[in-house]
C-alpha cells in the first residue's frame, strides 16, 4: 500500500474529508465539468470518464442535487473552457516524490501557489517529468474490511480482473489497469460488496521510508498541497510508520 493510501485512510478515520465538506464538493465539481467537456456528452452512459467522475462524487457522499447542478453547470458552461489540466511534480523531505494534479484557470497562480507551498513545508517544485517515472497509473479500489472475509475478497477482485490486492489497516486495496477499473468495480458490487472508493490514481512503484520527523514533515506537506483550492489529486511515494500516522493531527 503507499503511503498516501495510507494517509487518505487515516483522514477518513479522522473526519477530516467531512470536516472540509464544501471544498471537496468543489473539486468533484470541476472534475464532473472536465468529464463532460473531454468526453463530448452530458450522458455517463456515453461517456466513461464522466461515469467515473459521478460515481467518485457518490462515494464522497456527494448529494444527487448537488451532481445534478454540477452537470447542469458543465452543459453550455465557459468555466470548462477555462480550466487547465496541470500536472506539477517535486520533491518532499527524504527526497520522497511528489506529483500534484490540479484543475486552473490561472496557470501562473496555481504554479505559485504550488511551489510555496513546497517551498514552506521542506519540499521543492521539480521540473515535469522528474518523479512521474516513478509512478504508474492504476485503478484503485477500496473496500473497508469490517465483518468481511478478506482474503475472500481478495480472491473475488484477482478472479474479476484485478492485478493486484494489499490487505493492511482495516482496508482492502484493489488495483486494476485503468481500463479495467470500472469492470471489476461492477463485478465485485454484484458480489453485494460495499466499495469505500473508487479513482484512477497515481501508485508509486517504489516507496521511501521515513523517520518520524521527515514522515511528520511531509504528512504537513502534502496536507497543505490538497488543502490549494485547484489542486485536485496528491499523490507520493513515501512509507509512513504506522504510529507516526496514528498520531499525527491533521
Amino acid at each position: 500500500m503507499s503511503g498516501h493510501s495510507k494517509w487518505s485512510q487515516i483522514k477518513r478515520q479522522k473526519g477530516v474529508v467531512d470536516a472540509k465538506r464544501g471544498q471537496l464538493f468543489t473539486k468533484l465539481t470541476r472534475e464532473i465539468v472536465i468529464a463532460v467537456r473531454d468526453g463530448g456528452s452530458s450522458n455517463p452512459e456515453l461517456n466513461a470518464h464522466l461515469r467515473l467522475a459521478i460515481q467518485k462524487a457518490r462515494d464522497s457522499h456527494m448529494p444527487l442535487e448537488n451532481i445534478q447542478r454540477a452537470l447542469n453547470k458543465a452543459s453550455g458552461s465557459t468555466e470548462a473552457s477555462n480550466l487547465i489540466e496541470m500536472t506539477l511534480e517535486g520533491y518532499g523531505p527524504s527526497r520522497m516524490a511528489i506529483i500534484v494534479k490540479a484543475l486552473t484557470d490561472n496557470r501562473n497562480r496555481t504554479l505559485q501557489d504550488v511551489r510555496t507551498t513546497f517551498s514552506r513545508h521542506g519540499g521543492s517544485l521539480g521540473e515535469g517529468g522528474c518523479v512521474s517515472w516513478l509512478f504508474d497509473s492504476k485503478g484503485l479500489i477500496t473496500i473497508k474490511i469490517e465483518n468481511l472475509n478478506a482474503e475472500d475478497v481478495a480472491l473475488k477482485a484477482i478472479d474479476a480482473g484485478a492485478e493486484d490486492v494489499k490487505i493492511e489497516n482495516g482496508y482492502i486495496e484493489i488495483y486494476t489497469k485503468p481500463e479495467q477499473m470500472e469492470r471489476v468495480r461492477k463485478a465485485l458490487e454484484q458480489n453485494n460488496l460495499a466499495i469505500t472508493s473508487s479513482e484512477l490514481s497515481m501508485v508509486p512503484k517504489t516507496l521511501v521510508e521515513l523517520g518520524e520527523k521527515e514522515a511528520l514533515q511531509a504528512l504537513k506537506l502534502l496536507e497543505k498541497l490538497e488543502d490549494l483550492d485547484e489542486v485536485q489529486h496528491v499523490a507520493s511515494n513515501a512509507d509512513f510508520p504506522n504510529y507516526v500516522l496514528e498520531k499525527y493531527q491533521p
